[in-house]
């Protein structure tokens, strides 16, 4: 295993920990950090196995406080997004999209972080769950782009991160196939650098875990949307 392998590693474990509490983290920390070394597509394949694994722990978890109504009216949309958007990565990009896409998260972890909440009917759910998971599908930070738009949901905060999670787990088993197909031959070549992924998101999930049960309710979602913020941010500086 190689010192990058360690970072990886390393990096994962936050990885993990940041998506148990907030529902996303794990495409978001990862995905720029590959990218350095290989590239932004082969980057979003690669973290796609990890992000899969992690997720399927994490709902396994929290499978008690799943919200069926939201999983059923935003999440299935969403997965139908989220493969479509996965299809689109190999033939669209580009630094425009990436820029809208960081200006909708820094305005929904804003007002999140200010107070200001948004909420969505019953009939906005299936189209908000299709463009989530059409944009993040494109860029891959599917994980973010689901959580602020799943802000506009009044649901306690265990609820929260268990539909999140479900939702995560089938839009990856939509998307993931797509990207293995697309990028296999590269992701043979990173089998070391994957694995250490895996060990560290894990790891990051448990730990995570322990450290929801202690943010209080009301400061929860300021939490969540101060997460959202930072990753808008982060958007802008990506590649």
């Amino acid at each position: 295993m190689t010192g990058f392998d360690l970072l990886v590693a390393a990096v994962a474990v936050v990885a993990g920990a940041i998506a148990s509490v907030a529902g996303f983290g794990i495409g978001s920390v990862l995905t720029p950090l590959l990218a350095t070394r290989f590239g932004m597509k082969v980057a979003v394949a690669a973290v796609s196995i990890p992000h899969l694994i992690a997720t399927a722990v994490r709902f396994w978890m929290l499978r008690r406080d799943l919200d069926r109504r939201v999983l059923v009216t935003f999440g299935i949309t969403s997965a139908a997004g989220g493969l479509a958007g996965a299809l689109l990565h190999a033939l669209i990009g580009g630094r425009v999209l990436t820029i809208i896409l960081a200006l909708a998260l820094v305005f929904t972890g804003g007002i999140g972080v200010a107070g200001i909440t948004l909420r969505f009917g019953r009939g906005m759910a299936p189209v908000a769950g299709f463009v989530s998971g059409l944009l993040g599908g494109l860029v891959g930070n599917q994980g973010g782009i689901r959580t602020g738009a799943m802000l506009g949901f009044d649901v306690p905060k265990e609820a929260f991160v268990a539909t999140s999670t479900a939702v995560g787990l089938v839009v990856d088993g939509a998307r993931m196939p797509v990207y293995v197909w697309q990028e296999g031959t590269a992701l043979l070549r990173m089998q070391p650098t994957i694995a250490a992924m895996i060990i560290g998101v894990v790891a990051g999930t448990f730990l995570g875990r322990l450290a929801l049960g202690r943010i209080p309710e009301p400061i929860f979602k300021r939490v969540v949307s101060a997460l959202v913020l930072i990753l808008g941010i982060a958007l802008f500086f990506q590649r």
